[in-house]
């Protein structure tokens, strides 16, 4: 009932696809979950080094023989300011004081090579590449697409599709306001971006010719059948998963998603530089008072690192990022198998008592 045009081509029983959680939730055990499933896992790799993408992906493969994702962050350099760094970790050592940790730690290389990423999962022929915060060059996704790699782009408004359906990508990642994570806009500012799932789905698949992949709040049978019903071809859902049992989330991040509501969010750049929905905390509320400029991401996204890292150790979501979308309140703390079968049985109840 649920065969559309990505099932088909991606060899997938079902449209639904995890969201590739980058930093630690979309383990090989749940990307690997997923597509036993009948869905499509994906592998967050963005902050992995070369190295440990081909790790995960071997590990996923002896998890399952299912197609599955990778996905990867496109790198753009960022405006680097000495004063504005300066000025963040001075201010940033106010948490270091706190958490016990040192204070002024000198800053790591900003982001893995991406060319390296690319390279593994071009020799690793991984069924799906998906990507965001822009485009990567026409080579790349060619030589993808050349190697039988089914290619996704990540776009949050209907002029950033066209560009993608421009460069070659074979299917769309329409990402609504509601989706929890990092804003994936890169011709605007992401504030003038922020167009609501319902809104953008079908103004998405009425301007591109490729498959649209909705995303963003969408936690069960209902999102599915709405965003079929709106012109999506299938639905990628991540906050759905984030409790899930197989989620590598920090025990104190899943405490959060199963007690939070859908009014607990917002979008902030405080923890990375770059626009990303997640829930309230009070390092969210503490920097909304910082009168300096925040550095680019992923400048702010390193220097904020260690308190990210001491504040898990220490159990205290507090100063944890805690990505999450709109749709949180439906979380459940279950497999992702479940989630999957619960997700198919509710759509089809729905088409069946509705539509017919």
């Amino acid at each position: 009932m649920f065969e559309t045009v990505i099932t088909r081509k991606l060899n997938i029983k079902y449209p639904i696809f995890q969201a590739p959680m980058a930093g630690g939730p979309s383990t090989p055990a749940l990307v690997a979950a997923v597509s036993n499933a009948g869905g499509l896992g994906n592998l967050g790799a963005g902050y992995l080094t070369p190295e440990q993408i081909r790790i995960a992906i071997k590990q996923t493969r002896e998890l399952t023989d299912q197609p599955f994702g990778v996905n990867l962050f496109v790198f753009n350099q960022p405006e680097e300011s000495e004063e504005t760094n300066e000025a963040m970790s001075k201010h940033l050592n106010f948490y270091r004081n706190e958490l016990g940790i040192p204070q002024n730690p000198s800053l790591q290389k900003l982001s893995e090579s991406f060319d390296e990423q690319v390279h593994v999962v071009l020799e690793e022929r991984v069924p799906v590449f998906s990507f965001t915060f822009g485009i990567p060059s026409q080579d790349r996704i060619q030589s993808m697409k050349q190697r039988g790699t089914f290619v996704i782009g990540t776009a949050t408004t209907v002029d950033e599709a066209i560009r993608l359906e421009a460069s070659g990508v074979e299917a769309i990642v329409a990402q609504g306001s509601e989706a929890g994570g990092h804003r994936g806009t890169f011709l605007k500012d992401a504030s003038n971006s922020l167009i609501g799932l319902m809104a953008l789905v079908p103004q998405m698949a009425d301007h591109v010719s490729i498959p649209v992949i909705a995303s963003g709040g969408i936690m069960d049978g209902r999102g599915l059948v709405a965003s079929l019903a709106l012109g999506a071809a299938a639905v990628q859902m991540g906050t759905a998963f984030l409790a899930s049992t197989e989620s590598g989330a920090h025990p104190a991040y899943k405490q959060k998603i199963l007690s939070a509501n859908e009014d607990t969010t917002e979008i902030t750049s405080v923890y990375s530089g770059k626009a990303a929905r997640g829930i309230q905390t009070q390092f969210m509320r503490d920097m909304c008072l910082y009168v300096g400029e925040i550095p680019s991401y992923p400048i702010q996204h390193i220097m904020t690192r260690d308190i990210r890292q001491a504040s898990a150790k220490a159990n205290n979501p507090e100063f944890m990022s805690l990505w999450a979308g709109q749709g949180l309140r439906m979380a459940e703390e279950q497999s992702a198998a479940t989630i999957i079968k619960q997700t198919i049985e509710q759509a089809d109840a729905l088409v069946k008592n509705r539509f017919n």
